[in-house]
Order: C-alpha cells, then structure tokens, then sequence
C-alpha cells in the first residue's frame, strides 16, 4: 500500500453536510445522491472546491469514498460536492456530473468513470476551464486524457489473483470460468488479462470453459454463473471482476452441490469480501485501497489549487492478497489482518 500519510495536513475540525435531493425529473441516466460537505474552516483547503464522481452511490467501494471524502473535507476545511452515476455502466449520468461541476466552477473534479472513453469530452471541456481532473480506480483511454490517475494497478492486482488461484490448483489441469465486469472499462479489461498471465494461459485457452459479463452485481453472477455451468459442471477455478461477483459465483456453485471443487478468486477487499474468505466462500481476495485513492488525489487537488505542482501520471494506490491459505511464491495477509484493514 502506498500511503500518503507523510504530506497530509490532518486537523480534527467538523463538517457541515447538506443533503441535496437529486434531479428526480428527467431519465434514470441522470447522477444520483448529489451531496454537499462543506469544511468546518481552517484547514489545508479552505476555500477550495471539488466535485466526486463515484460509478454509482450503492456499492460498498464507492460508498466508502464518498465517505471518507466527506470526513477529509471536513478536516481540510473543503467544499465537496458528491455526485454518481444511478447504475453501474451510466456514462450519461456521469457526463452530466462532469457538466452540473464545471458550471459550479470547482477547482477539481475526482471521477471513476464507468466507462473509460465516454467522460473524455466532458474531462476535456472540465480541463480547458483549468479544472484539475483526477480518475480514481479507473483509468480513462489514453490515461493522459485526465491530469493522473489514483489507482490500484489492476494488472498487478489480476495477476496476483490468477497466480494464487492457478497454484491453488496444484495439479489439477485446469478448468476456468471467468465472471468479467462490464465491457469497455479498463479495470475489466486490466484485472481479466492480468489474472490470464498470472494464471499462466492466454486469451482462448481451452482451459477457459466459458465467459461472461457481470457489472460486478452479485445477482448477474450467480444468474451468469447458473447458465454457465449448465454446460461445465466440470469447472474448478472462476476468476471474478470483483468480490459480489465472487458471492454471486459461490451461491450458485453451492445450490449445485459443487462449490468444494472449485478455487474463486476475486478483488476488492471490502470487510464482506475478507469474511466471505474467512468463511471459506472463496479461496482469496486481493484488497485494494479506496481511502487512499481520494485522500491522495484530494491533496493533489488541494496543492494544485495553492499554486502548486498539479499532478502527473499514475500513482498506484497499492494491493495485497488475503488469504488464510498461502501458497509458495506469494505474499499474503491472513484475513485477521484483512479486517483489520478493509473498507466498507
């Protein structure tokens, strides 16, 4: 984990938080749970104001940034205004975030964009302006589209899951069924071809039995998983985008009696997540670590707004596996240590 402790400026001050109604009237691609914090003064960034763009306002990952964004405001004395897609895969929600922002004339916006082309007009637009525009856990294509990126490195992260899971193995041949996430997104695209080099095969390996996409919602994945393994029942390994895709695949593995016979792997690291693998649901996680995704990218707003440096490139926000069986080659946290540590 790469912390940002050493240059924050952390004062206990209090927040004032001001529930916004969001925009009711017009299509479900408009951004949901608008939401204003505004620092109690004194802090680092008094008088400085950034918007955050979460992919929907329900997911514990993002939930958690909301969160901690407000707590971190409070303390620099920031204004925060949190807006989301209302799905997971709503870009035009998330454009229209960009938009309600730069007419507010922030001096920095913080996005995971659901969809790592479609925000490119609206950053750029966001950027003229001289807003500082920061992507958080999603990388946009080509990645300068933004100033940086705050990030788990996701190909690291898939790798780590597919090693483990392919040593899990031991000496099965392996038999791989893949819950991927949504199509387009490089998250998707970086953890599915990660896990394929670190599980050692490549795209269109007969070993992979079978693919299918998720958006990382936990009823998709059972319902995925169901139709996938009427045609392979005979799988013993799932890579999963994310950990409710992973509770989704073991639900369904379970009902048909076969859950003991195949090793899930998954990425997240949310405190559900880490006492699925507890319970033994899934073989491990790789945790990764929204908090300080927004506290660093906050204080890079924050710096640039002062007239400093403003950020550059991409800054791994760092990952580790949780497991409470370790295989040999790679290095792990016992799940003890994953709740001590995890999010949401």
């Amino acid at each position: 984990m790469t912390s940002g402790q050493g240059g924050r400026r952390v004062l206990a001050l209090t927040a004032t938080t001001l529930l916004l109604a969001a925009a009711a009237c017009g299509s479900d691609a408009e951004p949901d749970g608008g939401e204003t914090t505004t620092g109690g003064g004194g802090g680092g960034g008094e008088g400085v104001s950034i918007g955050l763009i979460t992919k929907t306002e329900t997911n514990p990952f993002f939930v958690t940034m909301r969160e901690v964004a407000a707590e971190y405001a409070g303390e620099q004395g920031v204004e925060l205004t949190a807006l989301a897609g209302a799905f997971d895969g709503d870009n035009e929600g998330q454009v229209q975030a960009m938009e309600d922002l730069i007419a507010r004339g922030v001096d920095g916006i913080m996005i995971t964009p659901n969809n790592s082309t479609g925000v490119l007009g609206a950053i750029e637009q966001a950027r003229a302006q001289g807003i500082v525009v920061i992507a958080l856990d999603t990388a946009t294509d080509p990645e300068d589209a933004v100033d940086a990126t705050f990030a788990t490195d996701n190909l690291e992260a898939g790798r780590l899951q597919g090693a483990y899971v392919r040593a899990a193995l031991g000496d099965e041949e392996p038999a791989l069924i893949m819950l991927d996430g949504t199509a387009g997104g490089t998250v998707d695209t970086f953890r599915h071809d990660g896990f394929l080099a670190g599980f050692g095969i490549e795209e269109g390996d007969p070993a992979i039995l079978g693919m299918e996409n998720t958006q990382g919602d936990q009823n998709n994945a059972q319902t995925a998983m169901e139709n996938l393994l009427q045609r392979n029942p005979d799988v013993n390994a799932v890579y999963t985008i994310n950990e409710p895709a992973a509770r989704g695949a073991y639900a369904a593995l379970e009902a048909q009696g076969l859950a003991d016979q195949v090793v899930i792997g998954s990425i997240d690291g949310g405190c559900q997540g880490v006492q699925d693998v507890a319970d033994g649901r899934y073989a491990a996680t790789v945790m990764q670590f929204p908090a300080e995704m927004v506290r660093q990218g906050m204080d890079a707003i924050i710096e640039a707004a002062g007239g400093g440096e403003p950020p550059s490139g991409f800054v791994d926000t760092g990952s580790v596996v949780i497991t409470d069986n370790p295989v040999d080659g790679i290095d792990s946290e016992t799940t003890e240590w994953g709740l001590e540590n995890c999010w949401g």
